[in-house]
């Protein structure tokens, strides 16, 4: 008998079937057992009543616990009052592989136990509907630039220099060449990449060595980032606000279902459409002093800074040309101030914080080389980044958008860690 998933029972109405799945939940009713199978893909309620079955199928959907792999066999009907819409009228029970004692049950659990278990908490309603989300967010990204022209580019996650601070590295020894450092971001190797083909994006993991146990950080995180040459700060401006419109409707129309069962209330989401409100650094920090912030100009914005100037907008905010200072070292300088750089964060409201962060780049090699200098970083590390500006140097720009802060931002959780499925943390690196 064809085997097929509970996604596809709409096609099976009124047919006999075989499902394989695991138990996720169990009730009796008198002479009726009421399986709720998942197999990945839904939810099904399969009723098994006593005199339509043998004794041994109804003693033994009596003893198998949560999370048993079985085999269920019936008929398809239409039940709208059951999980997913629709009931198997069951007569088939074969056990695959027999579970007792499932440590996380419906009783409330902290989270740290969730955490210790989270190879399990992966099977939980939620935890499937985020990791789900997480899927669509990550093939919208993937097909933006796809289809706008961008080669995907993939750099080196060890790498023999620092791009975003030196204190922040994890660090190892590479065999007799010294130290090398997983990467804190592609871009560097992505700005190689414009220079050859025009536009392209990186995609994979980044590592922060950042003593950070705040709800927005993680240790490993996945981050993209688009590059393109003859770009302008401008340019790199309106390509992340098409860029964030298209991946967040792109979720919000195929994953609806999935964000009912976080219960998120996408309004604000709905907002996230062109034009993006647009704010300079030098307006933010005067959005803060009239909510009473003492905030001193120069300084980076805090999450709780990031929270109150993206509570004014209904939708994200862009803020732009932040005290060079506080911004990396190949950035370029605002040509019209050079005490600011052409940089860009994008803040996400309903205090998510910076989502994006973006910037164009410093193109001129004696500039560069002097920003190097300036930050103690090792010259001969950077001399193929130094080529870049020797031969052939164009404007050009890009920015990175975390993975993870986007997908809390969209399924509305209250920390990343449930974003990724087995979270990497200061304090945490297990299971």
């Amino acid at each position: 008998m064809q085997k097929i998933s509970i996604r596809n029972l709409s096609e099976h109405i009124g047919e006999e079937i075989t499902l394989q799945g695991w138990l996720f939940n169990k009730r009796s009713s008198g002479k009726i057992k009421f399986l709720i199978l998942r197999d990945g893909t839904g939810y099904l309620q399969c009723v098994y009543f006593k005199g339509s079955v043998s004794e041994e199928v109804f003693e033994l959907a009596d003893r198998i616990g949560q999370e048993s792999s079985i085999t269920v066999r019936g008929k398809v009907k239409v039940e709208p009052r059951a999980p997913g819409g629709y009931e198997l009228d069951a007569t088939v029970l074969t056990v695959i592989s027999e579970a007792h004692d499932y440590p996380i049950t419906p009783k409330e659990h902290g989270i740290e136990f969730l955490m210790d278990h989270r190879h399990l908490w992966l099977r939980s309603t939620k935890q499937a509907a985020i990791m789900r989300i997480r899927h669509r967010l990550i093939k919208a990204i993937r097909d933006f630039f796809d289809n706008n022209g961008f080669t995907l580019m993939d750099p080196p996650i060890l790498t023999p220099a620092a791009c975003e601070g030196t204190s922040t590295l994890f660090e190892t020894e590479y065999f007799d060449l010294g130290k090398a450092y997983l990467t804190q971001s592609g871009q560097l190797y992505a700005e190689a990449g414009a220079m050859a083909l025009g536009k392209v994006y990186t995609f994979g993991p980044t590592f922060r060595a950042e003593k950070s146990k705040t709800r927005r950080h993680l240790t490993e995180f996945w981050m993209v980032e688009p590059e393109v040459a003859f770009a302008n700060l401008n340019d790199d401006m309106d390509l992340a606000e098409e860029f964030l419109e298209y991946i967040v409707q792109t979720v919000l129309k195929e994953r609806e279902e999935e964000l009912k069962v976080l219960e998120r209330d996408t309004t604000l989401l709905q907002n996230v459409k062109r034009p993006l409100p647009r704010i300079t650094y030098k307006e933010a920090v005067e959005i803060l002093r009239k909510n009473d912030i003492d905030f001193q100009y120069g300084n980076d914005f805090g999450g709780t800074d990031e929270t109150i100037i993206s509570n004014q907008f209904d939708r994200p905010v862009m803020v732009h040309r932040y005290p060079a200072e506080v911004k990396a070292f190949y950035m370029k300088r605002d040509p019209e101030n050079e005490k600011l750089a052409l940089a860009v964060d994008v803040l996400a409201p309903e205090g998510y914080g910076e989502i994006i962060g973006g910037s164009q780049r410093e193109d001129d090699y004696n500039t560069l080389l002097k920003r190097i200098e300036e930050h103690n970083l090792p010259r001969e590390a950077f001399e193929w980044y130094l080529d870049l500006r020797k031969y052939g140097s164009v404007p050009h720009a890009g920015f990175g958008l975390g993975l993870e802060r986007t997908v809390g931002w969209i399924c509305g959780l209250d920390h990343v860690r449930e974003t990724i499925p087995f979270p990497r943390m200061i304090y945490r690196n297990t299971p």
